[in-house]
């Protein structure tokens, strides 16, 4: 009987250890990846000036700027 409750003890302790030794590394995995470095904000900022280059280029180019002028005429002359 002892020898059970001492192994069953053993078990409990050796494993809250193992479970306390793997939250810490969880822990500090999620500390190291907390945000972004310098080099990923000056990429996602060049990504964002290339799409508003391209949007500006699409929107002010001849068939876009007609087809919006259209919208807007027509938004503006609907009878109310």
């Amino acid at each position: 009987m002892y020898q059970v409750v001492r192994a069953r003890l053993c078990a409990l302790v050796c494993g809250a250890g193992t479970a306390l030794r793997r939250r810490t590394v969880r822990q500090q995995a999620l500390r190291q990846d907390a945000g972004m470095v310098t080099s990923e904000y000056a990429m996602g900022i060049v990504a964002a000036v290339a799409f508003a280059v391209v949007l500006y280029k699409v929107v002010t180019s001849g068939t876009v700027s007609a087809e919006l002028q259209g919208i807007v005429k027509g938004a503006l002359d609907a009878r109310m």
